[in-house]
């Protein structure tokens, strides 16, 4: 008995035999060694995104709350803080407001108000707010392009639609991480993928809230798109581990067997998203340039989305994984030990 304990003990690799052997000598890094860390500046980040989600609040855009837009057109600069100020003097709704350029030279700058509530704006106060704007910014000449409104319970079902949309796409990801990992886990995966993919929402959720942005069909969007280029970036490093357990066997940890496939795919899980980065900090910059809200609105929280998802895939799926894989050998080996006696 002594002697199979040994040379079983003899049988485990070492960090530095498997970094020797399968690593071409290169360092492997200790991703689960340093669970703590990641899990900490996760935590962190949430726990100062729930504060400010109390102090600041969720502002939802009209498309989910409902209420009224009007759309109108200037010529030349004006301060876009004291405009809000002056538009929110003259009505007792909240308002929101977003800036535009039109690029084709027609309309010139455009500034669109969203007055919360379920009615349309009449005629007349359509007018007066114009009039109001025309007597305080003579020289930019305001002009109503186009009035439209939401009703609140259009916005709220279009709301539901989208998060089961969301809800929908989770639940297929899980059950196919679940179906194609059975060797090293399945459903194990799928859910630790799902905890990762819940992170980078959470992580997307908070920055609308920080940068008081109000919730709109770009975030839908955003959240849509992030959950599929992150699960992207898990099954990659999960398809690795595979490949891994294959080839060490039982000779390395579950722990090493992640730490050595995700360090071997971590190149191409940072130029990756470096590359998908550049893209969209260029067109960030150019919504900036021309000031397109719109476009602004989509390409911020996809850059946080893109960072936020690297770094969930890499730094907590796994470490999850591990953790789980680590639970279940515990109890398979304590109901062995509870058997043998």
């Amino acid at each position: 008995m002594t002697n199979n304990v040994q040379t079983k003990a003899k049988e485990q690799l070492t960090n530095e035999e498997i970094a020797e052997k399968y690593n071409n000598g290169r360092k492997v890094i200790d991703f689960v060694g340093h669970k703590k860390i990641f899990f900490g500046i996760s935590i962190a980040i949430i726990l100062i995104g729930i504060v400010c989600n109390f102090i600041f609040g969720t502002t939802l855009d009209i498309q989910f709350s409902g209420g009224a837009t009007l759309k109108f057109s200037y010529v030349g600069d004006l301060d876009q803080n004291e405009l809000y100020d002056f538009i929110q003097d003259k009505t007792t709704d909240r308002i929101t407001t977003s800036f535009s350029s039109d690029l084709m030279g027609s309309t010139g700058n455009n500034v669109s108000v969203q007055f919360s509530g379920n009615d349309a704006i009449a005629t007349d106060i359509q007018q007066s707010l114009e009039k109001d704007l025309q007597e305080e910014y003579p020289d930019n000449e305001f002009t109503v392009l186009e009035s439209s409104s939401v009703d609140a319970s259009m916005g709220v079902k279009f709301l539901l639609k989208c998060l089961s949309a969301v809800a929908i796409a989770s639940i297929l990801m899980v059950l196919y991480v679940t179906i194609r990992f059975k060797k090293i886990g399945g459903l194990s995966a799928g859910v630790m993928a799902l905890v990762a993919l819940f992170h980078v929402v959470a992580m997307i959720y908070f920055m609308y809230v920080i940068f008081r942005m109000p919730i709109d069909s770009n975030f839908i969007a955003v959240v849509l798109m992030i959950l599929g280029y992150s699960l992207n970036d898990t099954i990659v490093i999960y398809d690795r581990v595979r490949e891994e357990r294959k080839l060490l066997g039982r000779r390395a940890t579950v722990a090493q067997s992640f730490n050595l496939s995700c360090t071997k795919s971590l190149k191409r899980t940072i130029m990756t998203s470096v590359t998908t980065l550049s893209a969209i900090i260029v067109v960030y910059v150019v919504a900036v340039v021309y000031n397109i809200s719109s476009v602004k609105g989509f390409a911020l929280p996809m850059m946080i989305g893109l960072i936020s998802g690297c770094y969930s895939s890499v730094c907590i799926a796994g470490a999850l994984w591990v953790m789980w894989q680590n639970r279940k050998a515990a109890k398979r080996a304590a109901a062995k030990a509870a058997k043998a006696k």
